[in-house]
């Protein structure tokens, strides 16, 4: 089973930047890849950004300019940095663990960890 644990999140004004953290625990030699998310109110879950267990990474189009993922394999931590954030981006965010050689929906998912932006 693998563990995540994401935390960063906070409140920031507009046109500030946050780095979030999802640290992996468990077994974490199961992980494909892992992926950040984000939830804002009334809305549905939207992929924000995917690193895989050998470095790549992918960001949604949306937010591009304005995000990037990384890992720490030492410290099985992946991070979410956004930088000139709007109040568009106020949403829970949540990490979330593919695992290898199981559906989807096997995965692990963290508990979120909140982001607000003030205009």
């Amino acid at each position: 089973q693998v563990h995540l644990a994401e935390s960063g999140g906070g409140l920031v004004q507009a046109g500030g930047s946050l780095k979030l953290s999802c640290a992996a625990s468990g077994n974490t030699w199961s992980i494909n890849h892992i992926a950040w998310y984000r939830q804002a109110p009334g809305n549905q879950r939207e992929l924000v950004a995917t690193i895989t267990n050998d470095g790549r990474a992918d960001v949604a189009h949306s937010v591009k300019a304005r995000v990037t993922i990384s890992r720490d394999s030492a410290k099985n931590t992946v991070y979410l940095q956004i930088s000139s954030l709007k109040p568009e981006d106020t949403a829970v965010y949540y990490c979330f663990a593919d695992l290898i050689g199981k559906p989807t929906e096997f995965g692990s998912w963290g508990r979120g960890t909140q982001v607000t932006v003030s205009s």
